[in-house]
């Protein structure tokens, strides 16, 4: 296992703690344990360095331009690919998350190293940038920062920093737009191009049915829409998954909730910390073990209370609905929250997923009550049935647009009866399919459940109106459709 390299100055020692953790938290997403995350983490960030400092000490062209190359974070993380990549060209393939080593022996990993003109135009568009700016980019979009960190941080001026970003977010969806007319594509790509270009310059444009559908069939037009749309929060994903590629959202999660710890956020006496300071290693011992017994009471304490519970004619139902996971872990575990105990139900649970078992009016027990985490109007706690003498709270439409021997691609479009301020779609695979990308969405998954949450663009919905939404999937032996559509708790019908 090679040795960390050796800081030149108080500096870049400053950065290495950063980079080290941004490094270490993707290894992690890559491999199949710690010790090989490690492994990984220590080999990538020495060939990383290496490369950014033959960057930084090599000859400009020219006399007002420099060579190309990321800021050192996110070429940290790229680094972390190609290890991985030569991980499993040399035999250790084993010690790589299963996925990840799909993804690898796939054509979507050849982009990143092909030719420059066919590579995802988030990364050439970063590329494209000065350091300064690809550094204000990449730190309040994907690492999620302050913008008042990132000013201090960078020794931009706090007050003008609003409008420095706003300026290179321009100057990247610039850049990337060139890249994208620049890139070869088919007659019906380039069609759309100059459209594409147009409907993304305002929130208030709305895009045309043609251009829609043709977004939903066509990844590399997708990905430039992700890139040109300033607004609505697509950003930041187009960022992590162009540049870094697999595991990107994962990692843009895992970023922001990292973020949040390492910043206090919510957390009285912690708000001055220093941003990028480590927590204290005896702290999150301390932290983790307190949620491990808070956790072991709260599981002692709901199976005494089902184990006392009467099973007898007239007994209410009793369930333990628990939080969606999210796609990857905390960097410190937080405390765990008592779980909420949902209003008895006209009907017993008649679906088996996650949570407490359930006892039936009858006695006799029946499976386990769906995990949800309901949103929007609708009731916090409670979670309905669709009634089948009246008109359900929602229909759901699942299209299978496009299918190849490892993924597909499909669609949710659903209608909701009641007007919602924002929501979150569930749903459950039967194959063991997994989610990879979502536009119009935010994604995660825990096992077979699947939840796609509202961007900030599209959380209102009218009553009667429809919300939709698309995502790429890998697929293995079978691909039947999903099954077990809610929409913040409450189940939908099947569109006609």
């Amino acid at each position: 296992m090679p040795d960390l390299p050796t800081p030149q100055d108080a500096t870049e020692a400053a950065l290495f703690s950063e980079c080290w953790d941004a490094v270490l938290a993707y290894a992690d997403l890559c491999t199949s344990g710690s010790t090989a995350a490690t492994q990984l983490g220590r080999e990538a960030f020495a060939h990383g360095i290496r490369e950014a400092r033959a960057a930084e000490a090599g000859p400009v062209r020219g006399t007002a331009r420099r060579p190309a190359r990321l800021p050192r974070i996110p070429l940290l993380l790229t680094s972390v690919r190609t290890t991985a990549a030569a991980w499993e060209e040399e035999g250790q393939g084993h010690k790589l998350d299963p996925d990840l080593r799909l993804w690898l022996n796939s054509d979507k990993a050849a982009r990143y190293t092909g030719p420059p003109l066919q590579r995802p135009l988030a990364l050439r568009g970063l590329r494209d940038l000065q350091q300064a700016d690809a550094e204000l980019l990449w730190f309040t979009e994907v690492e999620a920062l302050p913008l008042s960190v990132v000013a201090r941080r960078l020794g931009l001026d706090p007050a003008g920093a609003a409008e420095e970003l706003q300026q290179v977010r321009t100057l990247f969806r610039d850049r990337c737009h060139r890249n994208h007319l620049d890139t070869p594509m088919d007659a019906q790509c380039r069609s759309y191009a100059r459209l594409l270009d147009a409907v993304t310059r305002s929130s208030a444009a709305e895009t045309p049915g043609d251009l829609s559908r043709h977004l939903a069939t066509c990844v590399q037009c997708a990905e430039a829409a992700a890139c040109l749309r300033l607004h609505g929060g697509a950003l930041p994903g187009a960022l992590a998954g162009g540049v870094i590629g697999w595991g990107g959202l994962a990692y843009l999660e895992r970023r922001r909730r990292a973020a949040e710890v390492r910043l206090g956020t919510g957390r009285p006496g912690s708000a001055d910390k220093a941003a990028g300071e480590p927590e204290d290693g005896e702290q999150k011992a301390r932290v983790a073990r307190n949620g491990l017994l808070v956790a072991a009471v709260l599981v002692s304490v709901l199976a005494l209370g089902v184990s006392l519970m009467p099973f007898g004619g007239g007994g209410d139902d009793l369930g333990a609905p628990g939080t969606d996971r999210q796609p990857v872990a905390d960097p410190a575990p937080p405390l765990p929250s008592a779980p909420s105990l949902p209003p008895a139900t006209s009907k017993p649970a008649d679906r088996t997923t996650q949570g407490t078992k359930q006892p039936e009016k009858s006695g006799k027990p029946v499976g386990r009550s769906r995990h949800t985490e309901p949103q929007g109007t609708s009731s916090p706690t409670e979670r309905t049935e669709p009634d089948e003498s009246g008109d359900p709270v929602c229909r759901v439409e699942y299209d299978l647009v496009n299918q190849w021997p490892d993924g597909f691609q499909a669609t949710v479009t659903v209608t909701s009866a009641e007007s919602l301020d924002t929501w979150r779609v569930a749903w459950s695979f039967r194959d063991g399919q997994k989610v990879g990308q979502m536009w119009d969405a935010s994604v995660s998954q825990n096992g077979s459940r699947v939840t796609a949450t509202a961007a900030d663009y599209n959380k209102s919905v009218p009553a009667g109106g429809d919300l939709a939404f698309g995502f790429l999937a890998s697929w293995h032996g079978k691909n039947s459709p999903p099954y077990d559509f809610e929409v913040n708790g409450h189940a939908c019908a099947k569109g006609s």
